[in-house]
């Protein structure tokens, strides 16, 4: 592949607005595991209830990301992105100027799932203006918007030792008006968009096995990516005894390999195949996760996690390099079902390791849960990759995931 065909087949200014916004979005939607340790001083919470206060606004992330995927593909993507940031800050202003309970910070932090929902949004914004030999790499390059969780984990607690957790909201209120600004210059709805559907045409997507498949696999690497991106900074406080700065800094360099291999899920997926990379990235992370709940001394746990987030990255493009091919004529509300299942596994997975913490006293048998799942899910792979090649077979479609994408694919 050369950069300059690439650059001439889609509309750049639009990529890097996709970027922009689900940068912040990210780097928003994961201020409460940043501050986590220092919210938890404040509050005395125990260490369910620090899993609950991270995991709360990946939940919000789950349920909202569905109805700004049917925003997106009924308005399109860039009035349905400046309306996804208008109202972030809303959660944020709440969070800076009035958030002084815990129940009051719950209630804010599932309101902060609209920004979780700008995938539904920013990904589909992207994606329409490319073909598809480069739609890995395309939502690679977007996706890796989550490296805002990498910001949230380094400068958040830094910040609130400066201004107090209250300000750090306040400032990021400020950022999402700026990036506002920058997306509304810079996006443009592709000429390929799709007309409308109707709601019932929505709907009738339950009955796709292969969209409640999709959910299950993205459910794994996002929810595995984001869920421990959240939750790290509470594991290197309390297993560690770091302080607060120096675990956001190990955080920060853990979820780092996450958000910028990304792209190259995807471009690995584009040149091998999705089904094949994500077969095989299931069972690494599966490895790397399972060593962890040997409780490795701190130089181990941060190789191991480095490692683990990286491929949960790579993971990520590989998905969302099958879903366009298979769903590109319902890709706004397909990509929304798909990362609202993410959100979810995000969700669960703080709540796993926080509450199995307080039952048992160690992160271990978290860390046993979330391994296991991820070999559950290569296994469920090869198995449903037999079906869709017998399927597709000669129709185009989710066959040409187990191949190089080449030529562009017919949506089914």
């Amino acid at each position: 592949m050369r950069i300059r065909d690439f650059t001439a087949a889609g509309h750049w200014p639009t990529l890097l607005a996709a970027f922009l916004y689900f940068d912040a979005s990210f780097l928003v939607w994961l201020l409460f595991g940043a501050l986590a340790n220092t919210i938890a001083g404040d509050f005395a919470l125990t260490d369910s209830q620090k899993g609950l206060l991270v995991a709360v606004p990946l939940l919000g992330g789950a349920l909202l990301r569905l109805p700004l995927g049917l925003l997106a593909d009924r308005v399109g993507g860039r009035p349905a992105g400046l309306i996804g940031m208008a109202l972030t800050i809303v959660p944020l202003v709440l969070c800076w100027l009035w958030a002084e309970g815990f129940s009051t910070l719950l209630a804010a932090g599932l309101l902060l799932g609209i920004a979780g929902g700008s995938f539904a949004v920013a990904l589909p914004l992207a994606s329409r203006w490319y073909p598809p030999q480069y739609q890995g790499l395309v939502m690679g390059i977007a996706g890796a918007g989550n490296s805002g969780t990498v910001l949230a984990a380094l400068l958040a607690p830094r910040l609130a030792d400066a201004v107090g957790w209250h300000g750090v909201f306040g400032i990021a209120a400020l950022l999402m008006a700026a990036t506002m600004v920058a997306f509304a210059l810079l996006a443009r709805d592709s000429p390929n968009e799709t007309a409308p559907k109707q709601l019932s045409e929505y709907w009738s997507l339950r009955r796709e096995k292969d969209v409640w498949w999709f959910a299950f696999f993205y459910g794994i690497t996002f929810g595995g990516f984001v869920g421990l991106a959240s939750f790290l900074g509470i594991y290197f406080h309390d297993q560690y005894g770091l302080d607060r700065g120096a675990a956001g800094t190990f955080t920060a360099i853990c979820v780092v390999a996450g958000s910028f291999l990304r792209p190259a899920g995807g471009y690995l997926a584009d040149r091998f195949g999705g089904i094949r990379v994500l077969r095989a990235l299931y069972v690494a992370v599966g490895a790397v996760l399972l060593a962890m709940a040997s409780v490795p001394p701190l130089a181990g746990a941060v190789v191991f996690l480095f490692v683990g987030l990286g491929l949960l990255g790579m993971g990520n493009g590989a998905v969302f390099q099958l879903v366009p091919q298979r769903f590109g004529r319902e890709i706004g509300i397909v990509t929304g079902v798909v990362g609202a299942a993410g959100g979810l596994g995000g969700f669960l997975l703080p709540v796993v390791l926080g509450s199995l913490k307080q039952a048992t006293g160690a992160f271990s048998g978290g860390f046993v849960c979330i391994g296991l799942a991820s070999l559950t899910a290569a296994g469920a792979l090869l198995y449903v990759s037999r079906a869709w090649q017998l399927a597709f077979l000669g129709r185009g479609g989710i066959a040409r995931a187990l191949v190089p994408v080449e030529v562009p694919v017919e949506a089914e």
